[in-house]
């Protein structure tokens, strides 16, 4: 128990304070309005339209932070509280969306990756722990099939963890874009940006500590599996 403490009680921590450090600055900020007066609709458009990018439907989503693009269908989507809002925190997850929308038109490398490793990631995340799980405990009852069906296992999650390090580089610099492009296309007034930065750089730490988090399990199953230095 003390070295599955170890492991994975750390980084459950970070993921909870990651999230508790989103919710509270996205609840700070959806006070507070934006000088312009823009929806987070109205911004994610009008980040898209200058971008020359006019294939993109900005539509609105039922869930509580669930905004996201869809690169199959070319959607963007906004959550209530944040479709219709006009607060800064709304304005800020909108451009972040639209970021996605204009790293897709122009090709940015990383979203390719990340789209293509979805299939294998959605496989890995429903499966891999268990097939971990399942042949450590035949490893443990001396089963020579054992370790071969552990380390299939470990290919699964590995895929998992690989779709969330690729995810980062997406998220950052979707981030980045929202940050700049909010500035320069009138969005927001320069003074605003410090509730924006803080709201989109509170939801980046929730995918750096999802990583560690996939990290650190991988790392426990390696390590009981005896291929860390562990016993067995």
């Amino acid at each position: 128990m003390g070295l599955y403490l170890m492991f994975l009680i750390p980084p459950m921590l970070l993921s909870l304070w990651a999230s508790w450090k989103t919710k509270s600055a996205f609840g700070k900020y959806s006070k507070v309005a934006t000088a312009t007066g823009l929806t987070g609709a109205q911004a994610a458009k009008r980040l898209l339209e200058r971008a020359g990018i006019t294939d993109v439907q900005v539509v609105s989503t039922s869930g509580y932070l669930s905004d996201h693009y869809n690169p199959t269908n070319k959607t963007l989507a906004l959550s209530e509280p944040v479709y219709g809002s006009n607060s800064i925190a709304a304005v800020g997850v909108a451009c972040h969306e639209a970021g996605h929308a204009i790293q897709h038109a122009r090709n940015y490398a990383p979203l390719w990756l990340r789209s293509a490793l979805v299939p294998t990631a959605n496989i890995g995340s429903k499966l891999g722990y268990f097939v971990m799980l399942g042949g450590l405990m035949l490893l443990y009852a001396g089963g020579a099939l054992g370790m071969k069906i552990f380390m299939v296992g470990v290919v699964m999650f590995s895929a998992v963890l690989l779709f969330q390090l690729v995810t980062l580089p997406v998220e950052f610099d979707a981030t980045a874009r929202a940050k700049r492009l909010a500035v320069e296309y009138g969005v927001v007034l320069e003074q605003e940006r410090v509730g924006m930065d803080r709201v989109l750089n509170a939801a980046a730490l929730t995918y750096i500590a999802a990583a560690i988090s996939t990290l650190m399990t991988l790392l426990y199953y390696l390590y009981r599996a005896g291929l860390l230095g562990g016993r067995r």
